[in-house]
């Protein structure tokens, strides 16, 4: 028998949200609420043959499921609330205690509510979707997914950093990682292709967010990402990481204190700071008018990502089965792609095929693909993620096992 389940992306001021058919994978509608909170706020609701858009003041999280909810009875996507069997939930941060994904109880609430010293925006969204669902669908599981859980098998010497031993121990101060749902498709994704488990990978996770990820014997051996998503390479918005002693002398230099100065490496650096736009198809039209500072932020992202590709090869000995691009503009941009495997060429024996990179976009021809000739030494794929399909899976496996558990516990 088919069931529905929901997939909810929490931020501060916006819900995500996905309703799929189970077991067949099938998404039925997916929506997005946005600006919570603010008198402009407004939400859509899309499927394969139409899109619902309407503006509506939506003060809280707990306003925005109900309109949700709302939205698929009205337009007949769920007969009735009953048919939700299991909520799942993106939660960026897990520290070191979640290693996978976990039925969410009221202890599983306060970890969150612990983790979110290291994620306060996110967390803070997170927690109001959580808390929105529990109060509207008090009997459906409802289940935490964690960016960070892929990669709490990072050893040691990759994890630590060299600062006083008693800020890890006392304060958590270590390299947890994110997007891990995705890293961790990639990687399942790669093990189906290659027909075997022990995989060896260099992932670069490219959207307006960017991580890469080592991947060893297929499970997470390092990644860029840190204590805060803030550290690594060169985001949309992000600085990525910097020398620490920039933060001090900015807040003396402009009379900013380190929280300002961190809201502005998060939400004002990376490739805003540098030419004024974070989204690549803005970047991309300056740098077809010759903007030389597009031009300066382009090469200065492309080399933060050829700079890991180097780290990652060396610790992985040599030893790399592929190479690979996924998310938006990893999936979408062909010339950022080839820039960085034209960096890479001659030190690693690579060569690409302009003709099917050029074909591989998700609005083009094909979306996955080779792009490096037959020659190469080391397979260079482009691969589109499906973190949604990570958090329903973990949802549907969770939700029928807790099922189970209560009817158990009722006899």
């Amino acid at each position: 028998m088919c069931e529905k389940y929901l997939v909810i992306n929490a931020g501060s001021s916006s819900l995500k949200f996905s309703l799929y058919e189970m077991p067949g994978n099938k998404e039925i509608v997916n929506g997005c609420v946005e600006k919570i909170g603010n008198n402009d706020s407004f939400y859509t609701l899309k499927t394969s043959s139409k899109k619902i858009e309407k503006k509506e003041t939506i003060m809280n999280h707990t306003k925005a499921v109900e309109i949700m909810l709302n939205e698929l009875l009205i337009n007949n996507f769920i007969s009735n609330i009953d048919e939700i069997k299991g909520v799942g939930h993106r939660v960026v941060h897990g520290g070191e205690k979640y290693s996978e994904s976990v039925v969410i109880t009221d202890d599983v609430i306060n970890d969150i509510e612990f983790f979110s010293k290291f994620a306060p925006l996110h967390h803070q969204g997170n927690l109001a979707g959580i808390n929105a669902m529990q109060k509207l669908l008090p009997t459906v599981p409802q289940i935490a997914v964690f960016d960070s859980a892929f990669h709490q098998t990072i050893p040691e010497e990759n994890y630590m950093y060299p600062v006083p031993y008693s800020w890890y121990k006392e304060n958590g101060v270590r390299k947890y990682g994110f997007h891990g749902t995705s890293h961790k498709y990639i990687t399942e994704t790669m093990q189906e292709y290659l027909n075997k488990e022990e995989v060896n990978l260099i992932i670069c996770h490219i959207g307006n967010g960017v991580s890469m990820s080592a991947i060893k014997n297929g499970k997470s051996f390092n990644t860029t990402m840190g204590l805060t998503p803030l550290d690594g390479l060169m985001m949309g918005t992000r600085s990525g990481s910097i020398d620490p002693s920039i933060i001090e002398y900015i807040c003396k230099e402009r009379n900013l204190n380190v929280s300002e100065v961190t809201t502005l490496l998060n939400k004002e650096s990376g490739l805003k700071g540098v030419c004024g736009e974070s989204d690549f198809r803005d970047v991309t039209a300056l740098l077809e008018n010759k903007d030389h500072l597009a031009k300066l932020a382009v090469t200065l992202f492309e080399k933060s990502i050829v700079k890991f590709i180097a780290h990652y090869y060396f610790e992985l000995e040599g030893n790399v089965d592929a190479i690979i691009f996924t998310a938006g503009v990893g999936e979408n941009m062909s010339y950022i792609r080839e820039d960085i495997i034209n960096y890479i060429s001659k030190p690693m024996g690579i060569k690409i095929n302009k003709e099917v990179n050029e074909n591989i976009a998700k609005f083009k021809k094909y979306q996955s693909g080779i792009i490096t000739t037959e020659d190469s030494r080391i397979k260079v794929m482009v691969i589109p993620t499906n973190e949604e399909y990570m958090i329903l899976k973990d949802t549907f496996r969770l939700s029928k096992k807790e099922k189970t558990i209560q009817k158990v516990l009722k006899k």
